[in-house]
């Protein structure tokens, strides 16, 4: 094939207008597609983040007493050993407040008692009793769980600030207060002073709140908990399949059983993290919505280029056929200069794909945009612009020299 690229760039020159459009239009598209790709990766890669719990197996109960007759600790007795008793339920446990859901607690941690100031955000807990990380099905990476003995009575106003002698922490929470050093069995303290010794490590747990930037720091509590006039929350453990039914009859049971307290809600843990992350989920779906139409807005651009170039150049089209041109070489005239047009479009948009990701990194504390997505983003252009180009170019090639000519 003798493919000349004067005459292309000769016409280009001359109507340069919707080339110089389709290219910025292209250069646009690339900003805008690379980086809303990158921005829709790092949304999924969060939603997909591990739990370290059993998130599709867990559901939780909220339950509150109302009336003066309600006795707190023989309703936890009560309650916790109905739901360890279902056939589908592997365990369960009371706790002050339920992973992914938004609230809870938290306690700064420091490894020096005061004066001495405590660094980092405060440490997300929750209290749970030694059924906690067998419901939470949490993995125990170094020491023991907590034993029955150790569970600690419920708080009262009078007692509120006290502490626990003992904690579990997750690997991140030991990795932050002592690095590179063996965390199991030291010493750590409130900002009151108050120690308590870290006999577990747990690998990994997400606690409250997603979009904390110290998610997986939790530290968990052996104490019955109480929430001064909030519900108390029950987590349960289903055994896989049966989640839907443990839940059913465990609000039927629960919301009977005792006329003195009102079951709020029963839901499962994997509703608690759609709605912790339903707004990344939601912004997902709008990027990927807006990539889809700006490709699409694209491709009608490209391709309407294309027709108008094919559709002024009847002439020219059927000169060249006369003096010997090939259906092939008008098909490749045309898929080159719409590669010429594409390419620029290309290397402009990169230039401008990387500005707009260092504005992001820099305003919004997003990663540096990955340059591998860049690539991505120029070989889906590329191969869009040629699949747009396609049609037009093809109609091009099948007109005959005697019909192109008769427009003399």
């Amino acid at each position: 094939m003798n493919l000349h690229l004067r005459p292309i760039f000769s016409a280009l020159r001359r109507n340069n207008t919707g080339a110089v459009l389709v290219a910025v239009q292209i250069a646009i598209a690339l900003a805008v597609l690379v980086n809303a790709v990158y921005v829709v990766k790092q949304r999924v890669d969060k939603i997909g983040r591990p739990t370290g719990i059993d998130t599709p197996n867990l559901f939780a109960v909220a339950s509150a007493g109302f009336t003066d007759r309600f006795n707190y600790e023989a309703s936890v007795r009560e309650d916790l050993a109905y739901l360890r008793g279902l056939d589908g339920v592997v365990d369960a446990t009371a706790s002050n407040s339920v992973p992914l859901s938004g609230g809870g607690s938290s306690v700064q941690l420091q490894v020096k008692p005061p004066p001495a100031r405590a660094t980092g955000n405060g440490v997300n807990y929750f209290e749970i009793d030694e059924h906690g990380l067998n419901t939470l099905g949490l993995k125990l990476v170094a020491g023991r769980d907590f034993r029955q003995d150790e569970i600690l009575p419920v708080v009262t106003k009078a007692n509120i600030t006290d502490f626990v002698p003992q904690i579990l922490v997750t690997r991140k929470v030991a990795d932050r207060l002592f690095p590179n050093e063996n965390a199991l069995g030291r010493t750590v303290y409130t900002v009151l002073g108050q120690p308590a010794t870290i006999i577990g490590i747990v690998d990994l747990m997400q606690g409250s709140w997603s979009n904390s930037p110290t998610l997986g720091e939790v530290f968990l509590k052996p104490r019955r908990p109480y929430t001064f006039g909030g519900p108390l929350y029950y987590l349960a453990r289903a055994k896989p399949g049966q989640l839907a039914t443990m839940m059913r009859q465990a609000e039927e049971h629960l919301s009977t059983s005792n006329p003195d307290r009102v079951i709020h809600w029963t839901r499962s843990l994997e509703r608690f993290k759609q709605r912790s992350y339903l707004a990344d989920r939601n912004m997902g779906i709008y990027l990927v919505t807006v990539i889809g139409l700006l490709l699409a807005i694209t491709s009608i651009g490209i391709f309407g280029l294309t027709t108008f170039n094919v559709s002024t150049r009847t002439k020219q089209i059927g000169t060249r056929r006369a003096v010997g041109a090939t259906r092939f070489n008008i098909l490749c005239y045309f898929m080159v200069e719409n590669w010429l047009i594409t390419t620029t479009g290309v290397v402009t948009g990169c230039l401008l794909a990387l500005g707009v990701g260092y504005w992001l990194s820099t305003h919004f504390e997003l990663p540096r945009l990955d340059l591998y997505f860049l690539i991505g983003g120029v070989l889906v252009l590329w191969t869009l612009g040629q699949f747009a180009a396609m049609q037009p170019a093809r109609r091009a090639a099948r007109v005959s020299p005697a019909i192109a000519t008769r427009t003399v």
